[in-house]
């Protein structure tokens, strides 16, 4: 298990990176790996999603006003974005499922006890995702600017939910940054993309949030209750860091969105792919 000094640093890590589209996950378990931690563990993979639900309070503080005049402020609105996250997020299960199924039964057949989460220690695999979302990135921010005009429909919220899809199994697809990307160029608004990622986000996190404490109870490694005590506080300690941390990152992000210099992100992702790379072979 970590030490206090280590969730410190992975909150840190993890508040930053997950409200910015650079994939915290990737960042996080390059962080784990660093210091001798591993992160297909049950305990460290519960962790990482209580450090995400710190960063998830600063995004309902953060969007709270503008998702009240955006979804809040009439039964329609309310009734429309309830429609369009509802099936975001199937779309969403439907492939994180059948991704979960296929690399389990298929590609991990030969497994005991295989699971996806085993993935998420895989570096050259983070790596590739980072760059592919990167590219991503790359090519939404750089698109024309005149057809960002177009309402979030069903259809719209749909695609949205399938990239997002891709996020679950594999780390270093940064869910925040092909949403985002996603929503630019379907011609959304940015300051409507935004929103609407993040209240997916939101929504999305109490599941896999019971999914991982569901792991986590049924570890056999954990045998003393002290031991879990000691995790879930460290987890309440990280949560209350990524908090403040994700604060920060969310200003960075919207001021970047709307200057136009998305796609510095997306450059920075393959920069960060390549040294995960370089990392991967050579040190750890």
């Amino acid at each position: 298990m970590p030490n206090h000094f280590q969730v410190l640093i992975l909150a840190l890590i993890q508040g930053l990176c997950e409200l910015l589209p650079v994939s915290s996950s990737a960042h996080v378990i390059v962080a784990e790996r660093i210091m001798g931690l591993n992160p297909s563990a049950p305990a460290m993979t519960l962790l990482l999603v209580m450090l995400h639900t710190g960063t998830m309070a600063a995004v309902i503080l953060y969007f709270w006003k503008e998702w009240h005049d955006q979804y809040f402020s009439s039964l329609e609105k309310f009734s429309t974005i309830t429609r369009q996250v509802f099936l975001a997020t199937l779309c969403t299960g439907i492939l994180g499922l059948l991704f979960k199924v296929v690399i389990e039964k298929i590609f991990m057949h030969n497994l005991p006890h295989a699971e996806v989460e085993h993935l998420f220690s895989n570096l050259p695999l983070i790596a590739s995702a980072l760059a592919a979302v990167g590219i991503l990135m790359i090519y939404a921010g750089s698109r024309k600017e005149a057809s960002d005009s177009q309402e979030l429909t069903i259809k719209s919220s749909c695609w949205i939910g399938f990239i997002q899809g891709i996020s679950l199994p594999f780390r270093g697809f940064s869910r925040s940054g092909s949403t985002i990307s996603m929503g630019l160029l379907l011609g959304i608004s940015k300051k409507k993309i935004e929103a609407f990622s993040f209240a997916l986000a939101v929504v999305l996190t109490p599941v896999v949030l019971a999914k991982e404490l569901h792991r986590f109870l049924q570890d056999s490694a954990m045998t003393s209750q002290g031991e879990m005590i000691f995790l879930l506080l460290q987890c309440i300690m990280g949560m209350v860091f990524s908090f403040f941390a994700g604060l920060v990152a969310l200003k960075w992000l919207s001021r970047w969105l709307e200057e136009g210099r998305w796609q510095f992100f997306g450059i920075y992702c393959l920069v960060a792919a390549a040294g995960i790379l370089i990392l991967s072979y050579f040190f750890l």
